[in-house]
């Protein structure tokens, strides 16, 4: 797996496509905050994870941690593509940043993904940070 994404230079992409290779890293950084947050959690719910195997277990399967799923999906989304044999586009770029900003919307009381991410972002400072190098990247670089 490729750590940045793979693009041609091009006149007119080239903002937007180093704007996608910011948000992947702004969005893997917010995932991980995200994990973090559940993980406290889930610890003081049910107890201690006991290994990193038992951890990748939960997280893939648990339902306690789905919810988190889709930005893992998204940032899944972004590999795929930049690992494709065809070069990402200016519009392939801006299609995935939007898929962000539709995603990442914090809605109190919503039963899905809105109202988990906005208990996270209520209960964690390091989410609320990594929120916010997520909100910068869409507003400077789309």
């Amino acid at each position: 797996m490729k750590n940045e994404l793979s693009v041609q230079s091009g006149a007119g992409r080239g903002d937007a496509l180093q704007g996608l290779a910011e948000l992947r890293e702004a969005l893997l950084r917010l995932h991980k905050a995200l994990i973090e947050s559940e993980r406290v959690g889930y610890e003081q719910t049910f107890g201690r994870i006991a290994s990193s195997y038992q951890f990748l277990q939960l997280l893939t399967n648990d339902p306690w941690f789905a919810w988190v799923r889709p930005v893992s999906q998204l940032i899944a989304t972004m590999d795929e593509m930049s690992d494709g044999k065809a070069a990402l586009t200016a519009a392939d770029a801006d299609g995935l940043a939007a898929r962000a900003r539709l995603l990442l919307v914090a809605v109190a009381g919503d039963d899905g993904f809105s109202g988990h991410y906005d208990e996270a972002l209520q209960r964690d400072p390091d989410v609320v940070f990594a929120h916010a190098d997520v909100a910068r990247c869409l507003r400077t670089a789309f």
